[in-house]
């Protein structure tokens, strides 16, 4: 491969603006921006006049299932689809079997993620409620953050003893603690009260009424008490209300807030009418809820009171999802369409591409710390998207997903991504993986 590229006539779009440019990259880093490069000798040049360059994207919020759920996808898999939908660095939630509860455990997952990941890595610590002193060994500059279940999904690593949420929220600082947050007695109360009328049977559509507003807001608002008590660094992840928006101040540039929110894709696009239709294919925890609320988080993203848009990628199969809604699991695939779905809205008028890029490249960088990387810099590594105008339709022989489908199949979207790059590599073009490469794990100035 190449050790120097360089990329002609592109559509910047970097820091709330777009130029026209070239752009130089040699062995992995972007030597130059300037608006006329002239060609170097065994450079590597493709001609991309008329198509944007956007940073890549940084999903802060994946289930890549691996180790102990590779049956429904593997690091290897799904880097591959994040790649092909344009997000070239993700952080994995640490739910996978056995839970990373250990430093130990912990750093297998970097070591699996090294000999198969496509695109750059990093791996949350899990908290319980017994493993403190074990998430204090974390190390910040190589390390993303500490994730709290303060409610149950997917796995069994829910934190619900207040001596345990008191100890890491007082202790873990100043790491970044991302929670998932729903208040599992409001969750139980409201599963008993609907198998009593319903028994084992329980209509898809009320899952939005058992994963409550209420049980959202109860949790969401004790997490914001205690990162205020204790000046904790805490970032809601997956926001699924409009009652929890008054939670987030917008007030704040990002570099000082303590307390950020993330926006799923998912929330941003479906609603609770379409349960009639996808069933338990839009099974997420928190739930899809109402069209208000789906409309009041994507006005919050606009406003900055939400400050990332994410995919909370969670793969199960079909099998698993087309069960009764007690056995059906929360969650599904993401990765490979949430770039081209919020360029869809983008193209209803809906949103900017250069607040998409904010919202998807920029503000996970600064939010985390990452080392050079979500911007278009020189000195920066060179993870870059390359977007054209061409419509593509979401079908299961052009998703590479390893469960084999999408909530999204079926629809036509105006954007396609044309290639990426991941440190200076190409590792995406013409519809197909650029095989033998690899990402790198994700550093952060702390």
């Amino acid at each position: 491969m190449s050790s120097t590229i360089l990329l002609k006539s592109a559509t910047i779009v970097n820091e709330g603006q777009q130029v026209v440019a070239d752009i130089l990259i040699k062995n992995g880093i972007i030597e130059k921006i300037s608006s006329q490069i002239e060609q170097i000798e065994n450079a590597k040049v493709y001609d991309l006049e008329g198509k944007f360059v956007l940073p890549g994207c940084i999903d802060d919020q994946v289930h890549f299932r691996e180790p102990g759920l590779i049956h429904k996808a593997d690091i290897a898999s799904e880097s591959k689809a994040a790649v092909a939908g344009g997000i070239t660095s993700y952080m994995e939630m640490p739910n996978t079997i056995p839970n990373a509860l250990t430093q130990e455990l912990l750093e297998d997952k970097y070591q699996i993620a090294a000999r198969s990941s496509i695109a750059n890595y990093s791996f949350f610590m899990g908290a319980s409620n017994d493993n403190i002193e074990e998430v204090l060994k974390t190390n910040g500059k190589n390390v993303c953050g500490v994730k709290i279940f303060m409610g149950s999904s997917t796995g069994n690593m829910l934190v619900d003893r207040e001596k345990s949420l008191e100890d890491l929220f007082g202790k873990v600082p100043p790491l970044i603690i991302a929670t998932h947050c729903e208040d599992e007695g409001t969750i139980r109360a409201n599963i008993e009260k609907y198998r009593a009328i319903y028994g084992e049977n329980i209509p898809i559509e009320l899952h939005p009424i058992i994963r409550s507003e209420e049980a959202c807001y109860l949790s969401s608002s004790l997490a914001v008490r205690l990162a205020k008590k204790y000046n904790t660094r805490l970032h809601i992840l997956h926001i699924s209300t409009e009652k929890e928006l008054s939670l987030f101040d917008n007030s704040i540039p990002l570099e000082k807030k303590l307390i950020t929110a993330e926006a799923c894709v998912h929330h941003l696009w479906f609603s609770d009418e379409d349960y009639k239709t996808k069933g338990n294919y839009i099974k997420w925890n928190p739930a899809v809820k109402k069209a208000s609320d789906r409309d009041a988080i994507f006005q919050a993203v606009l406003d900055n009171r939400i400050d990332v848009i994410a995919t909370d990628h969670a793969p199960h199969t079909i099998e698993e999802k087309e069960q009764s809604y007690f056995k059906a699991p929360s969650g599904g695939p993401l990765v490979q369409h949430a770039l081209q779905a919020m360029l869809q809205k983008m193209n209803q008028g809906l949103i900017s591409i250069e607040k998409i890029v904010e919202k998807m490249a920029h503000n996970p960088a600064i939010l985390f710390q990452i080392e050079k990387r979500g911007f278009i810099k020189e000195g920066y590594f060179a993870d870059l998207v390359v977007i054209d105008k061409k419509p593509t339709t979401v079908s299961k022989s052009n998703i590479l997903y390893k469960c084999g489908w999408s909530p999204f199949e079926g629809v036509t979207f105006n954007y396609s991504i044309d290639k990426t790059f991941v440190n200076g590599n190409l590792v995406y073009a013409e519809n197909k993986i650029v095989e033998g490469v690899f990402g790198a794990r994700l550093t952060f100035n702390r």
